[in-house]
């Protein structure tokens, strides 16, 4: 048996996404095997990212600064904005490097049977910065699950009075699929071929 420590190590990991408790088990004791080159390493990362973390106070993303990097980078088409549901979507969508824009996170979707509604939601802040002017088009990146097309229309409705181009991911996206699952190459060609919303 491991010390309390030790236990409680693996039982933090294993709450982790695709970490059950056996496969935490195992990160310990590699942590443990090799603490010069991954534990201490691990460590120190770890505590650089929790005195710096911080919410972009512009779009959402998590970052260690406000405004994020993305939010900052002069060479992104300040035209364009991609909305997603939560800050894994921007950064698969961001790693294919094909959107040139800026994102803003809504934080979720709406949820009739888990009670997310859109003052729950990152919506008017949305608005504001459409409103504010300066944007082209948006691009509605909801997963392709009902509640996510529920929430692409709820925005739609929202944005149509605005003189913009409202487009939306191309179908063939896996119905019920979410894009931080996504190959690089689905997503881009889910990007390449977005639409105007009907």
């Amino acid at each position: 048996m491991a010390s309390e420590e030790i236990e409680a190590l693996a039982g933090a990991l294993a709450k982790l996404p695709g970490l059950g408790p056996r496969s935490a088990r195992r990160a310990v004791l590699h942590l443990m095997k090799k603490r010069q080159t991954a534990l201490e390493p691990l460590l120190s990362a770890l505590q650089r990212v929790s005195e710096k973390l911080s919410t972009c106070s512009i779009c959402g993303n998590v970052d260690t600064s406000d405004p994020c990097a993305i939010c900052r980078d002069p060479r992104r088409d300040e035209k364009s904005l991609c909305v997603v549901e939560e800050v894994a979507d921007l950064w698969a969508l961001d790693r294919s490097r094909l959107f040139p824009g800026r994102y803003h996170v809504l934080g979720g979707r709406l949820s009739a049977l888990e009670g997310v509604r859109p003052e729950d939601l990152a919506i008017d802040s949305l608005i504001h910065r459409v409103n504010f002017g300066g944007i082209e088009e948006v691009v509605l990146a909801m997963n392709a699950t009902l509640e996510g097309q529920t929430t692409a229309h709820y925005l739609a409705e929202r944005l149509e009075k605005f003189p913009i181009r409202l487009t939306q991911l191309a179908h063939g996206l896996p119905v019920g699929g979410e894009l931080d699952y996504l190959d690089e190459g689905t997503l881009a060609q889910a990007l390449r071929a977005r639409r105007p919303i009907a």
